[in-house]
């Protein structure tokens, strides 16, 4: 591959093996890459250059923003770092965000203005790679998925086009930037629709015993709960200090109002199972997660399992989730509330599937010598695909494959075939194939 050129238009930008910083900047949150050559960009122009380059040489690119992804690990191509591009700008209840930023810089930001988003957990997740995978976040039932809330995108298309997308501009590649992913382009600012959030009510139950009577309670709290509250179950090993092990469920209401939280609260704070209970009022960004950045020496482990949206959680489902963690010694069980505004959404209305569902659910055994083997590994896919078929789509945000042929997995036939179509019309060439691919119609 000749990058002369590349160097040539975009001086100090672009970094090769071998180069000065090179180690450095291939390392990434939770990982470490081995491309062809990076570009630091600058500016929209900056990338418009890069994207020109890298079609003409027929070069794949991966967009790197928060860096979370796994597709920072497959080699080759060119990977864009658009971290400079971290701008935050406030014009009314309109928020302009740059396609690099992460999402607790915004959240700082508009915390200060008694404003918020629904995002990620993780303060350190990119803004981009989230919202055009959807976005399960903490107001996923106040305000729907981040993706619901855009409103507008700045994109770099293949050709090298810079392309303002709106709903009334560009309606069908505006529906593909929600849900469908980094199929169609380069986005350097994402436009998002702010709500009033002068704080957050944030709970913490602290689990005891058996987990299903507790989340049974949890599904008939919630099917009536106001959608300020949202939920989140986990139960996780211990291996990671950062994460106490054991079973806890927690909660937040959108908004500061601590008595209505209490309330729609009060069954499960008497529910049986619950050992103990903490509720504050605080701001938002000061309940995203800090999540540390992957260690090149000692690589994370792999992972039997998966995800699923699942449209009721019944007894049975329960029973496999639970099933699951205790049979795997080192495994994690998540599960996140949804319905509310996530459902007002209609199936047409966005890429992402499975707007039916009111729960996310998410368990895997971490693939770990002595615990995990040929043998056992098996018995667990089977575990997991036994949950999986009680659900309807996968969240390609929550998993680490890099399968090039996933997509088909995460989303309905009819939903691949339009989102084929509008890759014919953005990306014919599939330059952007560093993600969950759909492939041109």
């Amino acid at each position: 591959m000749q990058i002369d050129e590349l160097v040539s238009a975009l001086p100090d930008r672009v970094l090769a093996r071998g180069d000065q910083g090179w180690e450095a900047a291939r390392h990434f949150h939770s990982g470490t890459g081995d491309p062809d050559a990076i570009v630091r960009v600058d500016s929209v122009a900056d990338v418009v250059a890069a994207v020109r380059w890298a079609a003409d040489q027929h070069v794949p690119i991966l967009v790197r923003g928060g860096g979370h992804s796994a597709w920072g690990t497959v080699p080759g191509g060119l990977t864009l770092d658009l971290s400079a591009l971290d701008g935050v700008d406030l014009d009314g209840s309109t928020v302009r965000v740059g396609g690099g930023a992460t999402w607790g810089h915004v959240a700082e930001v508009l915390s200060g203005h008694s404003l918020g988003l629904s995002s990620g957990d993780t303060a350190s997740v990119g803004v981009g790679g989230l919202t055009l995978g959807g976005g399960i976040g903490w107001m996923v039932r106040a305000w729907g998925l981040a993706a619901d809330q855009l409103v507008g995108a700045q994109l770099v298309a293949a050709s090298g086009e810079v392309v303002e997308v709106t709903d009334a501009a560009h309606p069908e590649l505006m529906w593909a930037l929600r849900g469908g992913g980094g199929n169609f382009g380069v986005i350097t600012r994402f436009d998002f629709r702010a709500h009033p959030l002068p704080a957050v009510v944030f709970a913490t139950l602290t689990l005891a015993g058996d987990s299903r009577p507790l989340l049974r309670t949890v599904r008939e709290v919630m099917r009536d709960a106001p959608r300020e509250l949202t939920v989140t179950f986990m139960d996780v090993p211990a291996m990671d200090p950062n994460a106490p092990a054991g079973a806890t469920l927690t909660a937040v209401w959108a908004g500061d109002d601590e008595d209505a939280a209490r309330a729609a609260l009060a069954p499960l704070l008497r529910a049986e199972g619950v050992a103990d209970a903490a509720i504050e009022t605080t701001s938002y960004p000061d309940i995203l997660l800090d999540m540390p950045a992957a260690d090149p020496e000692v690589p994370m482990p792999g992972f039997v399992g998966g995800n699923t949206l699942l449209h009721e959680l019944s007894d049975e489902a329960i029973d496999r989730l639970v099933s699951f963690r205790e049979s795997n010694a080192a495994s994690v069980l998540l599960l996140r509330s949804l319905g509310g505004a996530y459902g007002d959404v209609a199936p047409a209305d966005s890429a992402f599937p499975g707007r039916d569902a009111t729960w996310f659910a998410m368990a895997g055994a971490f693939d770990i010598p002595g615990l995990v083997d040929d043998e056992s590994r098996p018995r667990i896919q089977a575990a997991w695909d036994a949950i999986e078929a009680l659900g309807s789509g996968v969240y390609g945000n929550f998993t680490t494959s890099t399968d090039p042929v996933f997509a088909s997995k995460m989303y309905p036939a009819g939903t691949v075939a339009r989102l084929a179509s509008v890759k014919r019309a953005w990306d014919p060439s599939n330059v952007f194939s560093r993600n969950h691919n759909v492939l041109p119609a």
